[in-house]
């Protein structure tokens, strides 16, 4: 029998808060290309952390607009944090305890305007 082990995916780290809006449905927009660089696909589930205020959430990716930096937390996760705040961005995946031992995480660490700083594995 082979055991499923949940692993990260991908990261993306320090992604600047660039608005919140309570009024849209819920999830979390992010730039489009920020999203391909983790292989984050559209709708996937996505674990965040607030580094601002420590609140930790899950909620599901919708792509936003390509070249934008756009991170916004929509719906109810605009009340977990506020435009200026740092998330780290996680996205897992279900791998078999054989595969476990070689995979690499997709990684990026992002700065001023959500430009991406610093890649791993990518």
């Amino acid at each position: 029998m082979t055991m499923q082990i949940h692993l990260l995916k991908g990261k993306l780290h320090r992604a600047l808060v660039t608005d919140a809006n309570v009024e849209y449905e819920g999830s979390l927009t992010i730039d489009h290309d920020l999203m391909a660089k983790v292989r984050l696909l559209p709708f996937e589930r996505v674990v965040c952390g607030n580094m601002a205020n420590g609140k930790r959430f899950e909620t599901y990716a919708i792509p936003g607009k390509r070249g934008s930096g756009n991170i916004v937390l929509n719906g109810a996760t605009a009340h977990l944090g506020q435009a200026g705040d740092r998330l780290t961005i996680m996205v897992f995946a279900l791998l078999d305890e054989k595969s476990a031992p070689s995979h690499k995480p997709r990684i990026i660490v992002l700065g001023e305007n959500n430009a991406i700083i610093e890649e791993r594995n990518i």
